[in-house]
């Protein structure tokens, strides 16, 4: 090999929009060109227009255009492919240059750009002269926007060519930007602008203030730059992020999976992964930001930093059940199988039931009983010991979980001192007596079955694991107390005594939102406090239970160490603008003492606006749902040019209220419409139906290219005859319970990557802004 070629992110997309026999004739260049750069039948010569770019022969149609980045450690020429083109569309204004805020390297295209923004910034593309003279057709620049009358005022007109030059813009388009008048002309802009441009200028178009997007969008990307860093490209080559081409190119090329071959990193990603911390670190941000990825890549970097052994110091763990494989799957893409293994994933609950079954003797352990069970069980001792029906089972078992097992109170008297904050109703001493003697009954009941909660066994895991840490501190201040010296003297015959250390040296959580704060002790006393201990990703606008935790309570400090994304890759900015009304102005905590909310938050990509479709009754829902689902299947299904046909499975989905009607749904689909369906469990998908269909509870961490939610009616959404007996009687709860219902509509709108659709009969939810 005399060349070693990288692939520019663009250049992935466009690939993997092109011909298959396209693909296999870059696969042969790169391997030509890998071998010999120079080769009569590359053809590699400079472009006229900026020196840095060369053009290289794929076919007689087809042109690499690359970009030299000096040479690497081993003395071999680095090149990267900054696109590939129709050698008619091979122009002089083609330019690659150093970004000055990142340092990456950027591709600009002017071709992309409309013709009336063009014509106003006195633009006029130029054909290569060594294309021209061997095309058979007349230049031709990207498609033309609408002619724009030149009184229109630009889009932009509030900002300064300085002031985009300090935010990040490439150069390039820096006096294109200012002259763009509409919404349609800023989209065709951003859709081919470098990824820090396209985030700026969508910022701005979005009505964000030059401040705003400087503390948002470019303070977070930017890097610390070196004298004479626009002149250095093999410095750059290293801050951008691209693919090396080996081998292992041809099938993925085959399979025509491009994108998924890799989990790329946003720079501003790339520094929360790489920041070093004195103790705990935060990521917040909305759906679809990256958070799980900054998470999987954080955990391969922290087992990067192993010392060699075979232990686990390493756990991975989030609350939603199903996507503990997923991570598992992920996380193999980007470590080695020996990493692999040092690297602990589980799901929280699983993780406590290991602690419990580790302390527990043998035929002691308590089988676990689901929260509806349990409060059956409840309202049999308030049967038996409210004879004054003072209390109902709802705010007992809420006060049961937040209160008493939140807080670990062991006593009437800690129950008597304990904080209620945000549990609404207030408490007299009596009432706090009562509440007491009736839970007592229901735990002792419990007990006596042999049965335990979730929360039960998570607060019984925390206890274990507190005390357990408290030994371990007890002995290292032992240890120290006579200078380091043995203490075998003070040991019993026990060697898990002697042994005793942290489960862990770094734990990473994913969606930390839903944790208890029984699960927040446990995994506090897992780790030793200390460099990089707990590395947290969550976003309370994704809280979909009632499980509000202040992390300093529960000893976390993350003070100083949180970051926010803001930039979705996966829905369209269309479907957040409409799911972020869901949400609306109310107030979100951040994990700590502070509020949270979604300011910033966009996407760079465009799609349909979602449909709102008010239906005459279910049988009228359910056959346009079915009407929808054959449409969306017929578009995915559509041949591609090269005659390739996508499986559907698993691209669609319905979304429901509950599961009582997401089996209405299915049957009803199945027999009415011949439409076979998948229901989606906590272990997955059940069924080999084309269409998945769940509960807004099952999507949590799902995406769907296209997503139907049916039923979002009033009464429904929120369930009005649940909830209602609160409005009166504990205000707080009620605004608790709206609250919990949209974030739940929330998650389950941003689960649709491209297309959306919300459906009712009678009246639609007061959550939905329907203009």
């Amino acid at each position: 090999m005399t060349a070693r070629l990288s692939l520019y992110q663009k250049a992935e997309n466009e690939l993997y929009k092109m011909d298959s026999s396209v693909k296999t004739k870059f696969y042969d260049f790169c391997h030509l060109f890998r071998n010999d750069p120079a080769h009569p039948k590359l053809d590699l010569k400079p472009l006229k227009g900026d020196r840095r770019i060369f053009r290289a022969r794929i076919d007689p149609s087809y042109r690499a255009l690359l970009a030299p980045a000096g040479v690497g450690p081993d003395g071999v020429e680095q090149w990267l492919v900054v696109a590939v083109r129709h050698r008619k569309h091979v122009y002089e204004e083609l330019s690659v240059a150093i970004n000055r805020i990142t340092g990456e390297i950027e591709f600009v295209d002017l071709g992309v750009v409309g013709q009336s923004v063009l014509k106003r910034a006195g633009i006029q593309l130029t054909p290569d002269p060594a294309e021209a003279a061997h095309s058979e057709e007349p230049p031709s620049a990207s498609a033309s926007a609408p002619a724009v009358e030149p009184s229109a005022e630009p889009l932009l007109a509030a900002c300064t060519a300085d002031d985009l030059r300090r935010l990040g813009v490439a150069e390039a388009l820096i006096e294109v930007a200012l002259q763009v008048t509409t919404d349609d002309e800023l989209d065709q802009l951003v859709a081919g602008a470098p990824r820090l441009t396209a985030e700026v200028l969508t910022g701005l178009g979005a009505g964000m203030s030059v401040d705003e997007v400087e503390e948002e969008i470019t303070r977070p990307a930017a890097t610390v730059l070196e004298p004479g860093f626009e002149d250095d490209m093999g410095a750059a080559l290293t801050r951008t992020a691209v693919t090396t081409v080996d081998d292992d190119l041809r099938n993925v090329l085959a399979e025509g999976d491009f994108r998924a071959w890799k989990v790329y990193l946003h720079p501003t990603q790339r520094k929360i992964v790489e920041r070093n911390h004195k103790g705990s670190a935060r990521v917040s941000g909305g759906p679809g930001t990256g958070k799980t990825i900054v998470a999987l890549h954080r955990t391969a970097r922290l087992a990067a930093q192993l010392p060699p052994g075979r232990d686990k110091p390493i756990l991975l763990t989030t609350y939603t059940k199903n996507l503990t494989a997923d991570l598992r799957s992920r996380l193999s893409s980007l470590v080695t199988p020996d990493l692999l293994a040092r690297v602990d994933i589980k799901h929280i609950d699983i993780l406590a039931q290991g602690v419990l079954n580790e302390n527990s003797a043998a035929g002691a352990q308590r089988s676990l009983i689901g929260d509806v069970q349990a409060k059956d069980v409840l309202g049999e001792v308030l049967f038996e010991h409210d004879a004054e029906r003072r209390w109902d089972a709802d705010f007992l078992f809420d006060e049961w979980e937040q209160v008493i097992l939140g807080q670990s109170l062991a006593t009437r008297q800690d129950y008597f001192k304990a904080r209620r904050a945000g549990m609404g109703r207030s408490l007299t001493r009596p009432e706090r007596a009562s509440v007491w003697q009736v839970l007592e009954q229901f735990t002792l009941r419990l007990n006596g079955m042999k049965r335990e909660t979730w929360a039960q066994s998570a607060e019984r895991a925390a206890r274990y694991e507190m005390e357990r840490a408290r030994k371990i501190k007890d002995r290292a201040e032992q240890k120290a107390a006579i200078g380091g010296g043995d203490l075998k003297h003070l040991d019993d015959n026990s060697s898990a005594t002697r042994y005793l250390r942290h489960r862990y040296q770094h734990i990473v959580v994913d969606e930390a939102q839903d944790l208890s704060a029984a699960h927040w002790k446990m995994l506090r006393a897992m780790a030793a406090p200390g460099s990089n201990d707990l590395f947290i990703a969550g976003d309370t606008h994704q809280r979909i239970y009632d499980r509000q935790v202040t992390l300093s309570t529960v000893g976390i400090n993350i003070r100083g160490s949180s970051s926010k994304l803001t930039l979705s890759y996966r829905t369209t900015q269309e479907i957040l603008h409409q799911a972020a009304k869901v949400v609306g102005d109310a107030t979100y905590d951040d994990l700590d003492d502070g509020t949270d909310n979604l300011n910033g938050y966009h996407s760079l990509l465009r799609g349909p606006a979602p449909e709102f479709i008010a239906c005459t009754d279910w049988d009228d829902e359910i056959a346009k749902l079915a009407a929808r689902l054959e449409l969306w299947r017929e578009e995915i299904t559509r041949p591609a040019e090269d005659g390739t046909v996508r499986d559907p499975h698993g691209t669609v989905a319905v979304c429901v209220a509950d599961g009582d009607m997401a089996g209405r749904v299915a049957s009803d689909l199945a027999l009415k419409h011949g439409i076979t369906t998948a229901t989606l469990t906590k272990d997955g998908p059940q069924g080999g139906g084309e269409v998945h269909i769940g509960t807004m509870h099952r999507f949590k961490g799902l995406e769907y290219q296209k997503l139907a939610i049916i039923g979002a009616s009033d009464g429904i959404l929120p369930r009005t005859a649940l909830i209602e007996k609160y409005l009166h009687t504990d205000p707080k709860r009620y605004e608790r319970e709206l609250k919990q219902s949209r974030n739940l509509l929330f998650v389950a709108a941003t689960r649709a990557r491209d297309a959306l659709s919300i459906s009712w009969h009678g009246a639609p939810s007061p959550f939905l802004q329907i203009q």
